[in-house]
Parts: structure tokens; C-alpha cells; sequence
């Protein structure tokens, strides 16, 4: 559910803003109010299920989750979309870590590497075949199922965790830092706040400087905190190795260009290109199976060659992939546009995330990597969250700036420019008023396309940039022979 979640949700992003005529912001807070809970709050939720039982949290997150689907299904308006979706990432925040922990206590030593690959399988299956049926949804019956689907997977996980899974809980003594997840909660959301909404409101709103000063106070605040509280949700320690803190430097370039282009991706297929939804589902597919096919040959990397080689090349292979992102224009086969930038941007994937996630592992004491993985995660979905609320930034005024160039070029009614100008930031969603003759709506359309393709390409050249960043850090901070 968390996996299909997570990526099924963006197919559904165009239908979604038509249905409530969104503006992209609200798109946007449709996305990140589900990241920005899991982000914050994932660390918390394998410290309860330790605390608490792992099986009574992951039971406890689904749940949540189901609700939470239900009521993203039956919203009346975006505001309730964004409200439920932001349940829906709490209950996540309970489940995904839950799951694991589970996997984690219910075998041994020798067979949880098969079952934790198991797991990882699944989510990869999950991950691709998503997109494809949020699609079919969508074109076919309608986005709210995209969510309604949810309730029979969830009332049959709680079934069998209720009947086969025994109840398992930590040893040890622990508290949950409610603190810091409170601040980091307060931090993460007051910088999405100040840079989404700055679209609407200005920089000098004061819901925008206090979102943006608040933000960075909270996280500034977040770093103290851990180091005074017993049982930090990140213990600063770990950032002691070199290793540690690159990798996850790494991630955060990486991941930051990953989550805006899964974001915008599929605004581009279906509002510009005029892919079905379904189609635009499908076109991710290469991608996400060549990093489950190769996730095993580029794991052997590591033991080859050391970590260091594979998380340099594969970076700047992705990096190649987001150049080729940004050639097409409008039009064209899918085979000869799309799918080569998709499948050096899957080659460069598979290379990196199996070293990655032993680089991290590898980083820490045997003791830590539970916490180690959990901070991996949780920085690669913030990188995401975040990437999203600043690069839409430059996405609506590098379509603002180059629409209002076409517009000047086509002598249309000041009230239709005036129309036209103040509904800017739907992007590519933008609906024309109503009585333009054929003519004019067509060169319309088309210079909202090209709009939307010129924003697009500027993102992608800033994704690039992220890239090359992330095989830089690579370079620098992670040191030779390192496995």
C-alpha cells in the first residue's frame, strides 16, 4: 500500500488538479503533506513498534492508512485531499518500518537476507506495476479509486498479521523522542510552507517569512535537542564518519532530483505530451525493472570494486539521463523521445542504490545500522519533499516568464491576457476562457505547452547539476577500497 502509494498518486496528479481546478501549489501539498509526515516521522515509528510491539504499530499503521484512503477517496475538495493524504503519511510512518522490524526479528541470521530481498522484491513490483494501475484507474473509472483500492489490501493485511504474525517488541529500554520529531515535524513543514506558498502570497507574505524563518529556527533547534535528549531519533554520533555523513549527503542531491522529476514527469506525459494516464504509467516501467533485474549485479560491484566507482559513475549516468530528459519538445514517438533518457536514467539508478544501501550499512557499527538505514531513508524522502517545494519555484516562473512572451506575440483581448496571466501557476492544467475562436485557442494551447517544456528543461538541467553534485561528494568523502 505505502509503495503503490507513493508513486501511484503522481500518475493521478493531472485528473486531480482538472477535478478541483488546483492550482500546481495545491497539487503540490497533495504530494507533500504525505512525504512530509513519513519523512519526519518514519524514525519515530520504528522506535514505537520496538517500544510498544512491532506488530501492534505496523496493524496501527495500516489501519491509519485505510482510513485515511477512504477519506482521500471521498474528498469534496483539495483542501480535504491534502488533509487525508497527510494521515495517510503518518500511518505510513508506522507501517513501512514496521514491516521491515517484523521481516528483521521473524528470521534468522542466515535465511533474513533472503527475506529481507523478498521484501525488497516486492516493493519493487509494487513500485512498478503502481504507476500502471493508478493509470488504468484513473482512465477508466476515476482517480478516487486510486485510493478506494487501498481498503481490501488493508483489511486483508490486517487478517493475516493478526492470525500469522506473533507479537515481538525490544528488550531494551528506550523512549521515543516525541521532541524532536515535533520540532523536525514544525521544521521540515514551516520550509515547505514559506517556499510553496510564496507563489501565491510573495516572499514578503508574513506566513511566508514565518514559515521560512520558523523552519530553519525548528531545524537549527532539532540539532540541539539530540544532542541533549537520551534516546535521539538521530543520534548525531553517527555523523562522526566521513562515510556516513557523504553517503547521505549523496542521497540528498540525488534523491532531491529524483523526487521533483517523479513529480513533474507525468504532468509533462499526460497535460503536454497527451499520454493517456495509463501510458503515462507504463513509461516509467524500464526503469524501475532495470533496478530490480540489476539490483544483484550492481550489489557484486561493491564486492569487485569497492563502493567508491559505482557511486561516482552511476550519478553521472543519471546525470546523462536528466540531459536527455531535457531535449524533446512536444511531440514525437515515445521510443525514440522518452524511452532512451528512461533507460539511462534506470541504468544509472540500478548502478547506485545497491551500493548505497551497503555503504551505509558498512559505515556504522554493527549495533547502528538500524538507525543508520532509518536516517538513509528518512533523508531520501525529505531530499524529495523538499525538492519539489523549491524547484516548483523555479518550474511556475520559468513557465510564467516564457508564456508572457508568447502572450505578447499573439495581440489576444486584455481581459483574455489578464485571464490568462492570473491562472499561471496551474502550469500546463491552465483551463483557456471560454469563447476564443478556433485560431486562438490553438496557439494558446501550444504556447502553454512550449511554456511548460521550457520550465521543464530548466529543472531537469538543475537535476544535472544535483547529480554530478551527488558523484562530487562521492569523490571527496568517501574514501577508497571503502565496501
Amino acid at each position: 500500500m505505502a509503495f503503490i502509494d507513493s508513486t501511484v498518486v503522481n500518475v493521478a496528479l493531472p485528473a486531480l488538479q482538472t477535478s478541483f481546478h488546483a492550482t500546481v501549489v495545491g497539487v503540490q501539498w497533495v504530494v507533500e503533506s504525505y512525504g512530509l509526515f513519513l519523512g519526519a516521522l518514519i524514525l519515530v515509528g520504528g522506535s514505537l513498534g520496538d517500544l510498544f510491539g512491532r506488530r501492534l504499530m505496523f496493524v496501527l499503521g495500516v489501519a491509519i492508512f485505510a482510513v485515511a484512503s477512504l477519506s482521500c477517496g471521498v474528498a469534496s475538495n483539495i483542501d480535504q485531499l491534502i488533509i487525508a493524504r497527510g494521515i495517510q503519511g503518518v500511518g505510513a510512518a508506522l507501517l513501512v518500518p514496521g514491516s521491515l522490524a517484523i521481516i528483521s526479528t521473524s528470521f534468522g541470521e542466515k535465511s533474513r537476507g533472503q527475506a529481507i530481498g523478498t521484501w525488497s522484491g516486492f516493493t519493487a513490483i509494487t513500485t512498478a506495476v503502481g504507476p500502471v494501475l493508478g493509470g488504468w484507474l484513473v482512465e477508466h473509472a476515476s482517480w478516487r479509486w486510486v485510493f478506494f483500492i487501498n481498503l481490501p489490501l488493508a483489511a486483508a493485511t490486517i487478517a493475516i498479521s493478526l492470525w500469522q504474525i506473533p507479537e515481538s517488541r525490544s528488550a531494551a529500554e528506550g523512549h521515543v523522542d516525541w521532541l524532536g520529531a515535533l520540532i523536525v515535524t514544525f521544521g521540515l513543514g514551516g520550509l515547505v510552507i514559506g517556499f510553496m506558498e510564496s507563489l501565491n502570497l510573495g516572499w514578503m507574505n508574513p506566513l511566508v517569512l514565518a514559515g521560512l524563518i520558523g523552519g530553519c529556527s525548528c531545524l537549527v533547534l532539532f540539532l540541539f535537542v539530540e544532542t541533549r535528549v537520551t534516546s535521539p531519533m538521530v543520534p548525531l554520533t553517527l555523523f562522526a564518519s566521513f562515510t556516513f555523513s557523504g553517503t547521505n549527503l549523496l542521497t540528498l542531491f540525488l534523491y532531491a532530483a529524483i523526487g521533483v522529476f517523479f513529480f513533474l514527469f507525468p504532468l509533462n506525459l499526460i497535460q503536454v505530451q497527451g499520454y493517456s494516464a495509463t501510458t503515462a504509467g507504463a513509461a516509467m516501467l524500464p526503469l524501475i525493472l532495470l533496478i530490480f533485474f540489476l539490483s544483484r549485479w550492481s550489489g557484486g560491484l561493491v564486492t569487485r570494486y569497492g563502493a567508491r566507482p559505482p557511486l561516482i559513475i552511476g550519478p553521472l549516468v543519471v546525470a546523462l539521463g536528466f540531459i536527455l530528459f531535457a531535449v524533446p519538445s512536444v511531440g514525437g514517438s515515445y521510443w525514440i523521445v522518452f524511452f532512451p533518457a528512461v533507460i539511462v536514467l534506470g541504468f544509472g539508478m540500478a548502478i547506485t542504490v545497491a551500493p548505497l544501501t551497503t555503504i551505509v550499512m558498512n559505515s556504522v557499527g554493527q549495533d547502528r545500522v538500524g538507525a543508520a538505514s532509518g536516517i538513509n531513508n528518512a533523508v531520501a524522502r525529505v531530499a524529495g519533499v523538499l525538492a519539489i517545494a523549491v524547484l516548483g519555484i523555479v518550474m511556475v516562473k520559468a513557465f510564467s516568464a516564457r508564456l508572457n512572451q508568447s502572450l505578447v506575440s499573439l495581440a489576444l483581448p486584455p481581459g483574455v491576457v489578464e485571464m490568462v496571466q492570473s491562472n499561471e501557476i496551474e502550469l500546463a492544467g491552465l483551463q483557456l476562457p471560454a469563447g476564443l475562436d478556433a485560431d486562438t485557442r490553438a496557439c494558446l494551447t501550444a504556447s502553454i505547452a512550449d511554456a511548460f517544456i521550457s520550465g521543464f528543461r530548466k529543472v531537469m538541467l538543475i537535476c544535472v547539476g544535483l547529480s554530478v553534485a551527488s558523484a562530487m561528494v562521492t569523490r571527496i568523502m568517501i574514501p577508497e577500497n571503502t565496501n
